[in-house]
C-alpha cells in the first residue's frame, strides 16, 4: 500500500468533486461554442485542488468570495450544478435569477458571495465580511480569492493593512496561474513570489502547491486555525495552472506547448485518482461508476437549464436595494 497523508474517503470525495467540477467546466465550454451560453465564460480546467482542498477544511458556516473564475466555487459550497447552469444560460432559476451569468455567481443561502467581474474587487468585501463576523462574534471564517493579476490592485493593499490591524477571520488566496489574462507575473511585477507580498503587512504568508489536494488542504487547515482563534488573516499563494485559455475567447498563444504539457502532468484529478489506484482503494468498476454518474449529474443540469425560463422584464426592477437590519442602530 502506498503512503498517504489522509485516508481512502477523503481521496474519493476530492476526486469524485474534481471530476465533477472538470466534466462541468468541459460541458460549458462546448455550450458556449454552441451559443447557447453568451457573454464572457473563464473555465476552472486545471485548477480543481484549489478549491477541493479547502472545502474538505471548511465548513458550511464559513464564507467564500473570489473572483470571474467562478463556476466551481459555488457548486463546491453546495449549490447545486443545475442551478449554476442555469445561469450561465442566463435562466430565472440560476442563482442569480440569470442576472449575473458567468461571472456573477452568488447564493447567500450557502454563503457564496460572488463572483465579481471587476479585477480585484472581491479583496475589500471579503475583508468586510470577516468584519461582519468578528462584530457578530461568531468563529466563522471567511475565504477570499484573488487571481495573481489581482495583486495589483491598490484596494488589496488596504484590505490586507485593516485586516491585520483589526486582526480579520480572513484568508487571502492568491490562484496563481501565471498569467494575468495573457501577460505573464514576470511582466507585471518585480515580486515573483506572490505571498511576499503579505509580508510587508506581517501577516503569516506561505506559497503552496496548488496541484496538490493535499498540500492545500493542510495549508488551509493551518489557515483556518489560526482564523478561529483570533490570530488574523493569512496569506496563501496557490501556484496552479489553467489548461484553457484565460476566457472562451483566448487561444492562449502566449504559453508553449511544452509548457502546458509540463502542467498536465500534474493534473490533479489524475494524481488522487493514481493514489486511489495504487493503494487499490477504487476498481475499474467504481471509476466507470463515478464517470456514469457525474455524466448524469452534468445531462440534468443542461436539461434543468434549457427547460428553465428566462427572466421577465420586470426582474430588472428587483434585488436592486435591499432593507438592511441594523439591530445596534437605535432612533
Amino acid at each position: 500500500m502506498a503512503k498517504t497523508k489522509f485516508e481512502k474517503e477523503q481521496y474519493l470525495k476530492w476526486y469524485e468533486n474534481m471530476l465533477l467540477w472538470r466534466r462541468f467546466e468541459e460541458k460549458a465550454s462546448q455550450l458556449y461554442i454552441q451559443q447557447r451560453i453568451r457573454g464572457f465564460c473563464h473555465l476552472y480546467i486545471g485548477q480543481e485542488a484549489i478549491v477541493a482542498g479547502a472545502i474538505s477544511v471548511l465548513t458550511p458556516d464559513d464564507n467564500m468570495i473570489t473572483a470571474y473564475r467562478d463556476h466551481v466555487h459555488p457548486i463546491a459550497k453546495g449549490v447545486a450544478p443545475k442551478a449554476v447552469m442555469a445561469e450561465l444560460m442566463a435562466k430565472i432559476t440560476g442563482c442569480s435569477k440569470g442576472k449575473g451569468g458567468s461571472m456573477h455567481m452568488f447564493s447567500a443561502e450557502h454563503r457564496f458571495f460572488g463572483g465579481h467581474g471587476i479585477v480585484g474587487g472581491q479583496i475589500p468585501l471579503g475583508a468586510g465580511i470577516a468584519f461582519a463576523e468578528k462584530f457578530k462574534g461568531t468563529k466563522n471564517v471567511t475565504i477570499c480569492y484573488m487571481g495573481d493579476g489581482a495583486v495589483r490592485q491598490g484596494a488589496l493593499h488596504e484590505a490586507f493593512n485593516m485586516a491585520m490591524l483589526w486582526k480579520l477571520p480572513v484568508i487571502f488566496v492568491i490562484e496563481n496561474n501565471f498569467y494575468a489574462m495573457g501577460t505573464s507575473v514576470e511582466r507585471t511585477s518585480n515580486v515573483h513570489e506572490l505571498y511576499k507580498i503579505g509580508l510587508s503587512y506581517d501577516m503569516p504568508s506561505k506559497a503552496v502547491n496548488g496541484m496538490s489536494c493535499e498540500d492545500v488542504h493542510e495549508a488551509t487547515e493551518w489557515a483556518v486555525e489560526r482564523a478561529r482563534k483570533g490570530d488574523g488573516p493569512s496569506l496563501l499563494e496557490m501556484r496552479t495552472y489553467r489548461y484553457r485559455g484565460h476566457s472562451m475567447s483566448d487561444p492562449a498563444k502566449y504559453r508553449t506547448k511544452d509548457e502546458v504539457e509540463t502542467y498536465k502532468q500534474q493534473d490533479p484529478i489524475a494524481v488522487v485518482l493514481s493514489t486511489l489506484q495504487k493503494n487499490k482503494w477504487i476498481t475499474d468498476a467504481e471509476i466507470e461508476a463515478f464517470d456514469e454518474k457525474i455524466k448524469a449529474i452534468v445531462e440534468e443540469a443542461v436539461q434543468f437549464a434549457e427547460d428553465s425560463p428566462y427572466p421577465e422584464v420586470e426582474e430588472l426592477y428587483k434585488d436592486v436595494y435591499t432593507q438592511a437590519d441594523y439591530p445596534y442602530i437605535t432612533d
